[in-house]
């Protein structure tokens, strides 16, 4: 994607570094942030420096292999295993994390050079599923369309293109109309900060609303469709995505209006029976309790906007049971939320 006329990846690796961008910094401060070790990699992905079931998925296959590349001739395989076991503590709810240590992991017992391959083969399978998702989601639109869309699972939510958003972009680039509602997403507003920020760029019209107010809308018959991404689906189709995602899919269940889930089959967990067998993720109470942005003077500030001495809870996932999803548009197609749908779309070749 372009930003201010050159084109950029979310994340990508030059030798034995990873360069992604700073998204705790946007949309106030456009940067690219290093991370030269694999616990520096780890360190991005834990404080949400690059966020997004893709992105994630291939800074987690990235640090693998930068455990490798960096490894001690003496307790070799001690370091690389100790490695792996840090890189998957980072984030426990996303599987494409899982999905590209597991794959790296086992190309670096040939050499650290296999490693390497495998994470950028990993990468560019997620910028090329992306577009794929595009193609298929954008065929579910008229001429004209309204979507509303939770968290952000767009460009920055991948290496490129993203899940939720592919089809808007692929559907805007076809000449259809199309108007996004943003969640704004509490409490860390991926909603308001990123993928509103994603859509400017675009020039895709679109406009912030209250993560409450979703009803309001969908009941005005203001929405076409509800489109999302995810975290990971189990092998019955239930799927933990950001927190908030389960209220809009009832909503939508109840006014009649098509809930998709946008997702690479590298998103599926076969081995997961359902949503109950997902870790959630909790996050820090001071990202409920605080609030980042920029000051009057155009200074990036912190400041508490929640009662003094009260306490929160901040859970960062939830689950949306099968039966609320329309279809998940994948990198193959799209399908229904159904077990053998699920298990044939992610077969192995």
């Amino acid at each position: 994607m372009k930003v201010d006329g050159q084109e950029y990846r979310t994340i990508w690796m030059e030798g034995t570094t990873v360069f992604m961008i700073e998204q705790n910094l946007l949309p106030f401060e456009f940067k690219i942030h290093e991370a030269s070790t694999y616990f520096e990699t780890c360190f991005a992905i834990t404080t949400m420096i690059v966020r997004g079931a893709g992105a994630i998925g291939a800074a987690a296959g990235f640090a693998m292999a930068q455990a490798f590349m960096h490894a001690p001739a003496e307790g070799y395989w001690d370091f690389v295993m100790q490695a792996k076991e840090e890189i998957e503590a980072t984030r426990p709810t996303a599987y494409n994390l899982f999905y590209a240590v597991d794959k790296v992991f086992r190309a670096g017992k040939n050499s650290a050079e296999d490693a390497v391959k495998e994470a950028q083969l990993i990468a560019e399978e997620d910028a090329r599923d992306s577009r794929l998702i595009g193609k298929f989601g954008a065929e579910l639109f008229g001429d004209e369309v309204r979507i509303l869309t939770h968290c952000n699972a767009g460009w920055l939510a991948f290496v490129n293109y993203g899940t939720a958003l592919s089809p808007i972009y692929m559907a805007n680039k076809e000449g259809k109309k199309v108007f996004v509602y943003v969640d704004e997403t509490r409490p860390r507003n991926q909603g308001a900060k990123l993928t509103a920020w994603e859509l400017k760029n675009e020039k895709i019209d679109h406009i912030i609303i209250p993560d409450n107010a979703g009803a309001y809308f969908m009941k005005r018959k203001l929405v076409d469709f509800v489109i999302v991404g995810a975290d990971r689906i189990a092998r019955n189709g239930d799927v933990a995505n950001k927190i908030g995602t389960l209220e809009k899919a009832i909503v939508a269940k109840e006014y009649g209006i098509p809930f998709y889930v946008a997702a690479p089959t590298s998103t599926f967990d076969l081995n997961c029976h359902n949503g109950m067998d997902i870790e959630l993720e909790s996050r820090s109470e001071d990202e409920v309790l605080y609030q980042t942005g920029i000051d009057a003077n155009g200074n990036m500030s912190k400041i508490r906007v929640a009662s003094p001495g009260s306490h929160a809870e901040n859970p960062a996932f939830d689950v949306t049971p099968a039966k609320f999803i329309t279809g998940f548009i994948t990198e193959k197609g799209i399908i229904k939320p159904f077990v053998q749908s699920i298990k044939k779309i992610c077969k192995t070749e």
